[in-house]
């Protein structure tokens, strides 16, 4: 993952894949179940890398592809996404992994935050987020230390 930036194209829209962004900021997804009109609404997120995720997942549950470059994030997939969930249960797995990825945003952002403003007030300096070494489940460390949430904390089956 390339950071949380919200990286759009030139004419403003997401570069991710089933991920559009409402006119107020908002980034939502949706996808449509193979076979009928329905259509399952995957949430709504501060992130387009969350809808993309929340995606992911239930592109993956419903249409099971037979490659993975379909999906916007690959390596996010959890490793134990059953094909054989009803559309409800993939609705809540997709809309839990989407918010496991906004709320490692907020932990990150807040985070920065409180060091931005004790390095400004005590003189102390911070290091920068290793987003270079996060793990498959979407944790990130920080000089060694783990944060204490994972997309796998949030999918329930």
């Amino acid at each position: 993952m390339s950071g949380f930036a919200a990286e759009e194209r030139s004419s403003g829209e997401t570069k991710y894949k089933g991920v559009r962004r409402r006119r107020w900021g908002k980034w939502v997804s949706e996808i449509r179940v193979p076979g009928s009109q329905e259509r399952l609404w995957l949430g709504s997120y501060s992130t387009p890398e969350a809808a993309a995720i929340a995606h992911d997942l239930a592109f993956y549950c419903l249409r099971r592809p037979s490659s993975l470059t379909a999906l916007n994030f690959p390596s996010m997939l959890p490793p134990y996404v059953s094909p054989n969930m009803s559309p409800k249960s993939i609705q809540r797995a997709a809309s839990d992994a989407g918010m496991a990825v906004d709320a490692a945003h907020m932990i990150r952002q807040e985070t920065s935050a409180t060091e931005n403003v004790m390095s400004v007030d005590m003189g102390v300096e911070t290091e920068p987020w290793d987003n270079e070494h996060h793990s498959s489940c979407g944790s990130w460390e920080k000089q060694g230390e783990p944060l204490s949430i994972s997309v796998d904390d949030y999918l329930y089956f």
